[in-house]
């Protein structure tokens, strides 16, 4: 846990800072709701519509807001968007967050949906990202482990607050101004761009130390391995000292007469090995009833199956009434108590984080609350965002230590259950055209598909998962300025013509 010690303060900092936003915005949302009555509606611009509207059901639409459904009908339009969706779904599935911030921009400048049915379409294309992405790594390995390349302990301690996180998002998307998410969006994305694109750095600067190692190793007793770096003198001194190093190592153990262990090229500090890989060659693939944990799974989809059950009872109820409320908060103890039950078998040691190759992590309370409350947080983001919880989950696996591969398909998959559980949720709510909603989920499946191919030929071809710690970098910075600048606009806009921009009541929701 050394790696991540100098972190996790500042990790934890911006989870209460953010929760205590939230809290602050629901006890705010009555007394904004009350007191500003006249002024929505004093301050409300005769709005004309486009000719291809599709007319929206009032059913649970918020007062004071028109959602804009574009008919679907083939033109550039549609060609232009299925193009930047299809490179987006594939650069979110490489990075395991989805897309959302390439979708969201996507769908209300191209196609012309207001920024709440883009949100909501986002997820549906965002399901479908990660759909197909789950399918192609059933069958994948660990890079270096005997175990599957999705960490089913890891997403078993996420994922159950990740789709709590879903359900407090969604209404907070109902609750919070515009303005207020965008200012949220380019504060938090910038940061975990940031912090990716740094880590992706020191990955890159390992692997290429790790190269050099190997190559020198290879061509260890070849008079052309020293023609070919001879211009350069200090690398050559370098690699000299290693190699008197390793000679003397082998000198010593031939000595020893210990002709059993394997000699190893490659120093263990300059890698993220370790003693629990095994030293006969890793399948990269096998069948699929071998790869996965069928008890993990089993609880994961039981906590998504009782909470879209809340869901949908919800929906039968008065908004705001008793029941609502109760069934609110009974996902609180459904998704808390696996997350628990995984926590509690951490710190125990009955169960362990074995992508990080680190059996003996002494997990500590306050640790495994914080992550927690990560999942939580991350959960919230997708939901208000429209945006994968992968954006929160990536960059916080990487400061785990989990290798980028395992970091990118374990975030897919606990985003898998979020963003179904959001494209549910939104679907009862009647936030979204059906026909658009199924085209672009087939763009974004497909698109899934390629970009996990391409990306694994080239990290085979190259040797360097850092690919895909620049993928997620990159990904999240242009969702930052894509969503960022379109937010900016808008606001400016809002302000101009003196409109509300305080928050709204979810109760609005009749």
């Amino acid at each position: 846990m050394s790696g991540v010690g100098s972190e996790w303060y500042q990790w934890r900092f911006s989870a209460a800072a953010f929760i205590g936003l939230l809290l602050v915005a629901s006890v705010s949302v009555s007394a904004q709701s009350t007191l500003k009555p006249e002024a929505t509606s004093a301050n409300k611009i005769d709005h004309v519509e486009p000719k291809n509207v599709i007319k929206v059901p009032t059913h649970k639409i918020r007062s004071g807001y028109k959602h804009v459904w574009p008919d679907i009908k083939f033109g550039w339009k549609i060609v232009v968007s299925s193009i930047i969706g299809f490179f987006g779904a594939a650069c979110g599935s490489v990075g395991g967050v989805g897309g959302g911030g390439i979708f969201v921009p996507m769908l209300n400048l191209i196609i012309g949906f207001d920024p709440k049915s883009s949100v909501a379409l986002s997820k549906c294309m965002i399901t479908g990202t990660a759909v197909a992405t789950v399918v192609y790594n059933l069958r994948q390995r660990h890079p270096t482990l005997d175990m599957p390349v999705i960490d089913y302990d890891l997403a078993l301690l996420f994922q159950p607050m990740l789709v709590l996180g879903i359900s407090i998002g969604v209404a907070f998307n109902v609750i919070f101004a515009d303005w207020m998410i965008t200012v949220l969006l380019i504060i938090l994305f910038i940061g975990m761009s940031a912090k990716a694109f740094l880590k992706g750095v020191e990955t890159w600067k390992k692997e290429t130390i790790t190269k050099v190692v190997k190559f020198r190793a290879q061509r260890l007793n070849s008079l052309d391995s020293f023609m070919l770096i001879e211009s350069n003198f200090l690398l050559c001194l370098a690699l000299l000292v290693l190699i008197l190093q390793e000679a003397a190592k082998r000198l010593e153990l031939d000595r020893n007469g210990d002709q059993a262990e394997e000699f190893k090229c490659e120093p263990e500090n300059l890698s993220n090995t370790t003693p629990k890989e095994t030293k006969e060659p890793v399948k990269s693939e096998v069948s699929i009833l071998k790869n996965i944990y069928w008890k993990e799974l089993g609880l994961l989809v039981a906590v998504w199956v009782i909470v879209l059950a809340l869901q949908i009872a919800k929906n039968y109820t008065a908004t705001c009434s008793v029941l609502y409320w109760v069934l609110n908060f009974l996902q609180i103890p459904v998704a808390g108590g696996v997350s628990a039950y995984e926590a509690v078998a951490l710190y125990k040691g009955r169960r362990t984080i074995a992508s990080k190759g680190d059996v003996g992590t002494n997990w500590r309370p306050h640790q495994l609350v914080f992550y927690c409350a990560c999942g939580i947080t991350a959960g919230v983001v997708g939901g208000l965002l429209g945006l994968g919880g992968g954006f929160i989950l990536g960059p916080l696996f990487l400061e785990l230590g989990i290798p980028p591969q395992v970091s990118s398909a374990t975030a897919t998959f606990a985003m898998t259950f979020s963003a179904s559980m959001s494209v549910v949720e939104y679907y009862l709510l009647k936030r979204f055209p059906v026909p658009y909603a199924l085209y672009f989920f087939a763009v974004s499946t497909i698109a899934a598909f390629v970009g996990q191919h391409v990306v694994r030929k080239l990290i085979n071809i190259l040797g360097r998962a850092s690919i895909i710690i620049f993928t997620l970098s990159l990904t999240i910075f242009v969702s930052a300025l894509s969503l960022g600048g379109i937010g900016l606009a808008k606001m400016v806009q809002r302000i101009d013509r003196k409109e509300y921009m305080g928050f709204d009541s979810i109760c609005s929701y009749t």
